[in-house]
């Protein structure tokens, strides 16, 4: 591959200040590895015991006694993927609501929703199969892989911040978010007394999560401040001078309308004034 290929693709992935593009990259990153180890392998009719190895100990194990020694796959199952078609799946979905949830929200929030869903997505599947009935005879060999979760927390907070913005799908035409997500959970309910339980119970933790973070962001509560760290306040000297005011960053009352616009109507009928206001709004949280 040639160099500057390689170089733009780390450009994207590392400087240029999406989150999705990081977390889409280092997904790959992982399944690529896995990918050219597989291949190797056959190839060379070798078996190194490699990838059993590294399955076991970055899934997520529902096994209480598993768990306890294995407490970090709770944040690395979220980056493994089953197969070909688990990690394209995943990764599109990602892309297609990461760049609207991008559009409205900041970097810190992304990251938040993402790991922040995977956490609970996890912590949901533990606790189901140790308390369902259902799941008593295969909890302990029951573990789960995978970013369902985290994008599952990605797509139905878009969702729950725009539910009437519409994406456009090739077969079924334009679709409003809030149908899409509603659709995702149905399937993941169902699923839960499926072949694939475990995933589908992941993934309704990571649904549960992005739907109350949104809810109380637009309470005024963001929890992804919570790992902000605040800046060391300077005693600075010097001439008084007059107070200025500008009008450049838009309070919150009118960023608050103007979500409530889209949400009503959708991101097209904003005027060039306000979606000038959202963009300048969006560039203030970055700070």
């Amino acid at each position: 591959m040639n160099r500057s290929v390689i170089s733009d693709l780390w450009y994207k992935m590392v400087h240029s200040g999406s989150r999705m593009n990081f977390f889409i990259g280092i997904n790959t990153i992982v399944f690529l590895f896995f990918a050219v180890v597989n291949v190797v392998e056959f190839l060379f009719r070798m078996e190194t015991g490699i990838i059993p190895f590294l399955k076991i100990n970055l899934a997520l194990p529902a096994f209480m006694p598993s768990l306890l020694y294995k407490f970090w796959t709770l944040f690395t199952y979220m980056f493994v993927h089953d197969g070909l078609f688990h990690f394209i799946f995943n990764m599109l979905a990602l892309y297609w609501f990461g760049r609207i949830f991008e559009d409205f929200l900041n970097a810190r929030q992304f990251t938040f929703t993402y790991i922040a869903g995977g956490i609970v997505g996890g912590l949901l599947f533990i606790l189901f199969y140790n308390v369902f009935p259902g799941y008593k005879d295969s909890i302990t060999a029951a573990t789960v892989v995978g970013a369902s979760a985290c994008v599952m927390a990605i797509i139905v907070a878009t969702a729950t911040l725009l539910p009437d913005y519409n994406l456009h799908l090739l077969i079924f035409g334009s679709v409003q978010l809030k149908y899409l997500a509603l659709i995702y959970i149905v399937i993941d309910v169902i699923g839960m007394a499926g072949l694939n339980a475990g995933g589908a119970i992941a993934h309704l933790g990571g649904a549960l999560l992005g739907f109350v973070y949104i809810k109380q962001l637009k309470a005024g509560n963001d929890w992804s401040k919570t790992f902000h760290k605040k800046p060391k306040l300077k005693v600075v000297h010097r001439e008084k001078v007059a107070p200025r005011f500008t009008n450049d960053i838009p309070e919150q009352e009118v960023i608050d309308r103007i979500l409530d616009k889209i949400s009503q109507k959708g991101y097209q009928s904003l005027t060039k004034q306000e979606k000038e206001l959202l963009f300048k709004a969006s560039n203030k949280n970055e700070e």
